[in-house]
């Protein structure tokens, strides 16, 4: 038995299996990473774009966050095979949950295009998604809490309105995690939990370098999971890993779902 083989068994016979996500599985469709060669800390000054510069000055913060936006979503990002792979894994009972450390909102994106083409939508609860650092693709009100879709507040601050506001009086913000915020206590509670509950935990695209990722292998493991890591480069984790693929995402992933689904 190969290591895909013993991979997609173990997410076959367990109870449990939850997917953590970073990078590397969106890179294929063109959407930059943030470090690493050419990454986007090579092009921006990542201390401008702190939760301190925020509250202290919202509209510098909003006029580089422009910037940013545009070259993070400057071109239409769609889901690759990979993504769709855990989508569909989920909406057919075989992935109980994913965790990602992305902002680029393609899990959701991935699981609205499976359940279109899927020819029965009624099977089963929408795969939960623990977005660990939020979403771009959406802000925030810093008073009220409002979320509402990023694109229309971005328009209006390039037009101008530096920072935008919500009808509340209060700042609009990226509804992600800044540089100088901690993760709230919930989010990190349940991936937490996630990972010690489930049977197979499967790391993909991700470097396992930044908290709460870089724990969750190990927490799994220490709770007797299969644990498997999809990604191109070495990581601190490997050692506690079972399966270890250093092969294209956008391969491995649906290479793993038709093994579990069989033929």
């Amino acid at each position: 038995m190969d290591d895909l083989e013993r991979l997609a068994d173990a997410i076959g016979n367990g109870a449990t299996a939850v997917a953590l996500t970073g990078a590397g599985i969106s890179a294929p469709s063109g959407v930059p990473t943030f470090r690493g060669d050419d990454g986007v800390w090579e092009r921006f000054d990542e201390g401008q774009f702190t939760y301190g510069r925020f509250r202290s000055d919202p509209a510098g913060f909003w006029a580089d966050r422009l910037d940013l936006q545009r070259e993070l979503f400057g071109d239409e990002f769609a889901p690759n095979a990979a993504h769709e792979a855990l989508a569909a894994l989920g909406r057919d009972g075989h992935l109980d949950a994913i965790l990602t450390q992305n902002t680029d909102g393609l899990h959701g994106d991935a699981a609205a295009s499976v359940a279109d083409r899927s020819a029965d939508e009624s099977g089963g609860d929408d795969l939960p998604l623990l977005e660990l650092h939020g979403n771009a693709r959406r802000v925030r009100c810093a008073d009220c809490g409002t979320r509402t879709a990023a694109e229309p507040i971005f328009d209006r601050a390039a037009d101008g309105e530096l920072p935008p506001t919500c009808d509340c009086g209060g700042i609009y913000r990226p509804d992600v995690v800044l540089f100088g915020e901690q993760l709230p206590g919930a989010v990190i509670q349940r991936a937490r939990s996630l990972a010690r509950e489930s049977d197979v935990f499967l790391a993909i695209g991700s470097s396992l370098v930044v908290e709460p990722a870089a724990s969750l292998p190990r927490l799994a493991a220490a709770s007797g999971a299969t644990v498997g890591i999809v990604t191109l480069d070495r990581t601190p984790c490997d050692g506690v890993a079972d399966v270890i693929c250093r092969d294209d995402v956008v391969e491995v992933l649906p290479d793993i779902r038709a093994l579990v689904e069989g033929p």
